[in-house]
């Protein structure tokens, strides 16, 4: 299991490496530059703002530098904070896109299962055919489409919840981003819990229980959950990261002050720094979750530790 959980971790490495310096050859390919939005400036101010941001040295300089800084923690000043750094700026807004990101995945977990649950224990009936059709709208609408039609319908015509973040109390004003955020991935476990479970409930193993006169509900908690969860694990990684980036457009609609909106506001902004931060934090993420579900489906599948 050590050999296994190294061989994983050396291996996100180069992966990590990789992303950072794509993410930093694409944020400086862009056009514009972080301080073009100001008042025009004399020449000799301009080159002392570039050499105190050590804008003024060569790429590869500026690559090694800012891969220095990442050794020890640091993403390097906000160009359009000043008073704060990136990792001050990730650090304040993490708590709350964690908040969202954690609500929505465990909502989406808990339904999503029920739902694929109950579609495969009736399979191809009008409950099967049910599920799979909302399952199948949840995936092909957009967080942006489901997410003002929320709150046109809940804060505007109903007016049982708030339509931002500052219009409601801590739990009444997480309902609605929490929902929106959850539903694209509900429908996603939904459907692979159902054609998992299936699977599973049609395998040898699960018939010898049956003919040995086993209850359903045993049988599905004793023999069928385990196994038809590891899909579902292998899923998870991807998804929990997924869901904590498409917070990016649920905190913009709601006003969230989250890492999306320093996303999207440093996009705008041109905030160099800002957008590498979050880009290598989000990327940072997502391969340590799969790290993580490596780990967990080579505990849960001895099978995979020996390849």
């Amino acid at each position: 299991m050590l050999r296994y959980a190294l061989l994983r971790i050396f291996g996100a490495i180069p992966t990590l490496l990789l992303v950072i310096a794509l993410a930093f050859l694409m944020v400086h390919a862009a056009p514009g530059g972080p301080f073009d939005a100001e008042r025009v400036l004399p020449p000799e101010i301009e080159e002392n703002i570039a050499r105190a941001y050590h804008l003024d040295e060569s790429l590869p300089q500026q690559f090694i530098r800012y891969l220095g800084g990442l050794v020890r923690g640091d993403f390097g000043p906000s160009y359009r904070y000043r008073d704060y750094s990136v990792s001050e700026l990730i650090g304040n807004a993490l708590p709350v896109s964690m908040q969202l990101g954690v609500l929505a995945m465990l909502l989406a977990i808990v339904a999503g299962v029920a739902a694929g649950l109950t579609a495969a224990l009736s399979k191809n009936s009008f409950i099967d055919r049910l599920v799979t059709g909302i399952a199948m709208t949840g995936i092909s609408v957009p967080v942006f489409v489901v997410a003002p039609v929320m709150v046109l319908v809940f804060a505007v015509y109903l007016q049982w919840l708030p339509a931002s973040w500052t219009g409601g109390t801590s739990i009444s004003r997480l309902i609605l981003p929490v929902v929106a955020l959850a539903l694209p991935q509900i429908a996603y476990i939904a459907r692979l819990t159902r054609a998992s479970m299936i699977g599973v409930l049609s395998s040898d193993y699960v018939r010898t229980a049956r003919s040995q006169g086993l209850r359903t509900i045993s049988i599905i908690r004793y023999h069928a959950l385990k196994p038809a969860m590891l899909p579902l694990l292998s899923y998870m990684g991807p998804a929990i990261a997924g869901i904590l980036t498409g917070s990016v457009v649920v905190e913009e609609i709601f006003g969230i002050p989250g890492i999306g909106q320093f996303f999207i506001r440093g996009a705008l902004n041109r905030d160099y720094t800002l957008v590498l931060g979050i880009v290598i934090f989000y990327a940072t993420l997502l391969i340590l979750l799969n790290l993580v579900v490596d780990l967990l489906y080579g505990i849960l599948d001895p099978r995979i530790r020996g390849r």
